[in-house]
């Protein structure tokens, strides 16, 4: 009785396929399958937005460190800002991008590529040298 019962419990399969397993095309009143709708595209990863200026540039570790380079020269007063296109000294904002770029070098130490290891060297080394220049014309200044 168990196995009747068993029995009705089970279902049919239906194939409505268009075609045999041969290939053939079925002729058997199947009807074939409504195409289901296209799934919804995913949305595009999260682009990391390219500098101005730099149309499609990928970031990497040395246009990240001429970035914060750049950034530390605007606060020196080396170059204009861009926005204002007023030459604008601001030491204490330049000393941070410095020491930014500091820690990086600390902490990438033996890490980096030797082009990479070269150019963070160089940029440190050049931008702490301006940054005391005008540290000592600011205290000459103010005797």
């Amino acid at each position: 009785m168990d196995e009747d019962r068993e029995g009705q419990r089970g279902f049919t399969v239906k194939d409505r396929r268009r075609f045999s397993e041969t290939g053939d095309v079925r002729e058997s009143g199947a009807t074939p399958p409504s195409p289901e709708p296209p799934a919804p595209e995913p949305p595009p990863p999260p682009a990391v937005e390219p500098a101005p200026g730099a149309p499609g540039e990928p970031v990497t570790f040395s246009t990240f460190v001429l970035g914060l380079s750049t950034q530390a020269l605007l606060h020196l007063g080396e170059i204009p800002n861009p926005v204002t296109h007023a030459v604008e000294t601001d030491l204490e904002s330049a000393r941070q991008v410095i020491d930014i770029l500091g820690m990086l070098a600390e902490k990438t130490r033996n890490n980096l590529e030797p082009g990479e290891q070269s150019l963070l060297e160089s940029a440190l080394y050049d931008l702490r040298m301006r940054y005391v220049e005008l540290r000592r014309a600011g205290a000459k200044e103010k005797r």
